[in-house]
């Protein structure tokens, strides 16, 4: 609760005051999360494609803050394993996901149309970009690290989408 007054910018009395259940409070919380998210987590619009794609990805691997505490991150994280039996958390969680897809998928289609990616399924390569992103989150609450799932994506996209395309020309 504490962690959730610290970055919501409210008093932890504030929350228990307006909010009957922690899982009230939670939905709430993945809102204002959303907000934040997008107004982070958008293409950067300037840039080559590639650019533009590593550091959208860049923003998703990355919390908001550099003191984000481990805690909040565990508490995301078990709001993720209520999804599949909480129709609220899962939708609201599904937003992330559409939302990140949908930035991916536009700059990997302005990739392909320009030719410097690769002739990649758009909406496939997002697919695959946005469960690396979730995969690397899971892992690095779980275990503590992110296996090098970052350096993954960064050869993904040079290797498989950028010098793709170069190799096709």
């Amino acid at each position: 609760m504490q962690d959730i007054a610290d970055e919501w910018e409210k008093s932890k009395a504030a929350l228990h005051y307006h909010y009957d259940t922690k899982r009230g409070l939670l939905l709430a919380f993945l809102e204002h999360l959303f907000e934040s998210y997008t107004d982070r987590v958008a293409d950067p619009q300037e840039g080559t494609p590639p650019e533009r794609l590593h550091a959208l990805v860049a923003a998703a691997l990355d919390p908001p803050r550099a003191d984000t505490t481990r805690e909040l991150r565990t508490a995301l994280f078990e709001v993720k394993a209520r999804a599949p039996h909480d129709d609220a958390f899962r939708e609201r969680l599904a937003r992330f996901d559409r939302y990140l897809h949908a930035e991916i998928r536009a700059v990997v289609g302005d990739g392909v149309d320009d030719g410097t990616f690769a002739d990649a399924d758009p909406a496939e390569a997002a697919t695959l970009l946005v469960t690396l992103v979730n995969g690397a989150h899971s892992r690095r609450v779980a275990l503590g690290d992110d296996g090098g799932v970052p350096d993954a994506i960064r050869s993904y996209i040079d290797t498989q989408l950028v010098t793709g395309a170069k190799t096709r020309r």
